[in-house]
């Protein structure tokens, strides 16, 4: 069969500047044998972050968008099916680790602010989804874990609790959760594996060491690892058919409720 000989692939949409999930995520599964799609907005981040997994023994490719609209999304998976064809590869994985944040009080917030938060976190996640649904439904199921593919996103406190200041930035992480539950009753049924995953908590990144102390990136108590998020999208992935998760809600151990 193609899918047992087939080289698998992960899409990522989001790697920032390689510090945060999206890129850790996309050196992990590249160590576990997987070809890496990496989309991102620019291309310095996405370039550098691609020539990296190739020079450490994996294998990427960079497809950097101007923006998250349905255009530029929509011809990134064409851009993806070109580099990597059937039946030499088979998208097996993809994640939607796309954020915009918007931190202002409700009569702060601007119509701008609001337009560029939803589409952002909501029509993009769509767009993915869309390009990722279709591409699934094309791959026979594999065993023994029972799936076409696997789709998963990255959630936030926000997606289940609004704040003073998340009017914006959680109407649209409701969104993408909201989209994620449905997707998942809908495609389960055709062997598609969907998984929402909640990060309650601040990521060990580059925006967050500049914001933070070092006593705080140096407590593992207190802080979410990057590498171990993307340890847990690995595990999600290989959950077989009988024991899928759709929600998963990750936290450091001193993370106040």
């Amino acid at each position: 069969m193609a899918s047992s000989v087939a080289k698998r692939v992960l899409v990522v949409a989001g790697v920032g500047n390689g510090s945060g999930t999206g890129a850790s995520t996309a050196r992990l599964f590249a160590k576990k044998g997987y070809t890496v799609a990496l989309i991102a907005r620019g291309t310095d981040g996405v370039n550098k972050l691609a020539e990296e997994i190739n020079t450490s023994g994996g294998h990427a490719a960079p497809f950097p968008v101007a923006s998250y609209s349905n255009d530029e999304i929509t011809s990134a998976w064409t851009a993806i099916h070109a580099k990597f064809p059937k039946p030499e590869y088979i998208i097996r994985v993809a994640l939607f680790n796309v954020a915009y944040g918007v931190w202002k009080p409700f009569l702060d917030t601007k119509p701008e602010d609001i337009q560029e938060c939803l589409q952002t976190n909501v029509v993009a996640a769509f767009s993915f989804s869309h390009g990722a649904i279709k591409a699934f439904k094309e791959n026979d199921i594999e065993e023994p874990n029972g799936k076409r593919g696997a789709l998963l996103f990255t959630g936030a406190t926000s997606s289940i609790r609004g704040n003073f200041i998340t009017s914006a930035f959680a109407a649209g992480k409701f969104g993408v959760r909201a989209l994620s539950q449905s997707l998942a009753k809908e495609f389960g049924k055709q062997n598609i594996h969907v998984s929402h995953v909640i990060i309650d908590g601040a990521i060990l990144m580059d925006r967050q060491r500049e914001r933070q102390t070092a006593e705080w990136a140096a407590n593992e108590d207190v802080r979410l690892s990057p590498d171990s998020i993307a340890a847990s999208y690995f595990y999600l992935v290989n959950q077989d058919r009988s024991s899928w998760t759709w929600e998963l809600d990750l936290r450091p151990a001193h993370e106040n409720w």
